[in-house]
Protein backbone atom coordinates (compact mmCIF):
# COMPACT_ATOMS: atom_id res chain seq x y z
CA UNK A 1 0.00 0.00 0.00
CA UNK A 2 1.42 3.37 -1.36
CA UNK A 3 1.04 6.24 1.21
CA UNK A 4 0.76 10.00 -0.93
CA UNK A 5 0.70 12.80 0.65
CA UNK A 6 -1.33 15.81 -0.67
CA UNK A 7 1.21 18.53 0.71
CA UNK A 8 3.65 19.77 -1.83
CA UNK A 9 7.31 19.59 -1.32
CA UNK A 10 8.94 23.16 0.61
CA UNK A 11 10.31 25.64 -2.20
CA UNK A 12 14.07 24.82 -1.60
CA UNK A 13 14.17 28.69 -0.16
CA UNK A 14 11.59 28.29 2.51
CA UNK A 15 12.72 27.04 5.63
CA UNK A 16 10.72 23.51 6.14
CA UNK A 17 7.55 24.05 8.83
CA UNK A 18 6.87 27.69 7.62
CA UNK A 19 3.93 27.95 5.30
CA UNK A 20 5.42 29.87 1.92
CA UNK A 21 2.71 32.25 2.11
CA UNK A 22 3.52 33.19 5.86
CA UNK A 23 4.32 37.23 6.50
CA UNK A 24 6.65 36.87 9.47
CA UNK A 25 10.31 36.69 8.85
CA UNK A 26 12.65 34.83 10.84
CA UNK A 27 14.47 37.51 12.64
CA UNK A 28 18.58 38.20 11.92
CA UNK A 29 20.99 36.28 13.21
CA UNK A 30 24.90 36.70 13.48
CA UNK A 31 26.17 32.90 14.03
CA UNK A 32 29.77 34.62 14.94
CA UNK A 33 27.53 35.85 17.97
CA UNK A 34 28.03 33.60 21.22
CA UNK A 35 26.38 33.35 24.65
CA UNK A 36 26.98 32.02 27.82
CA UNK A 37 24.36 32.41 30.57
CA UNK A 38 25.47 30.93 34.07
CA UNK A 39 22.94 28.77 35.83
CA UNK A 40 25.25 27.17 38.48
CA UNK A 41 28.95 27.12 39.94
CA UNK A 42 28.53 24.18 41.73
CA UNK A 43 30.04 22.82 45.26
CA UNK A 44 31.76 20.35 43.23
CA UNK A 45 33.69 23.02 41.07
CA UNK A 46 31.31 22.56 38.38
CA UNK A 47 29.77 25.17 36.09
CA UNK A 48 26.28 24.52 34.86
CA UNK A 49 25.22 27.16 31.69
CA UNK A 50 23.39 27.77 28.66
CA UNK A 51 25.37 27.84 25.57
CA UNK A 52 23.56 30.13 22.42
CA UNK A 53 24.43 30.69 18.76
CA UNK A 54 22.95 33.41 16.95
CA UNK A 55 20.15 33.45 18.68
CA UNK A 56 19.70 33.68 22.81
CA UNK A 57 16.48 32.04 22.83
CA UNK A 58 17.82 29.19 21.53
CA UNK A 59 20.00 27.40 23.73
CA UNK A 60 21.79 23.94 25.07
CA UNK A 61 22.67 23.26 28.67
CA UNK A 62 25.84 22.41 29.55
CA UNK A 63 28.38 21.77 32.57
CA UNK A 64 31.69 21.96 32.86
CA UNK A 65 34.45 22.29 35.21
CA UNK A 66 35.36 25.92 35.99
CA UNK A 67 38.72 25.85 34.18
CA UNK A 68 37.43 23.90 31.21
CA UNK A 69 34.17 26.63 31.38
CA UNK A 70 36.73 29.54 31.37
CA UNK A 71 38.35 27.79 28.16
CA UNK A 72 35.33 26.99 26.69
CA UNK A 73 34.23 30.70 26.63
CA UNK A 74 37.64 32.05 25.71
CA UNK A 75 37.81 30.31 22.52
CA UNK A 76 34.27 31.13 22.12
CA UNK A 77 34.66 34.52 21.77
CA UNK A 78 31.30 33.88 24.45
CA UNK A 79 29.33 36.92 25.43
CA UNK A 80 28.07 36.50 29.50
CA UNK A 81 24.60 37.06 29.68
CA UNK A 82 23.01 38.68 33.08
CA UNK A 83 19.90 38.77 33.90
Amino acid sequence: MSMQSDRQPAPADTPQGIASGATEALPEVDLMRRYVRIQARRDDGLVAFEFSIGWTELAVELLLPARAFDEFCAVNRAVVLTD
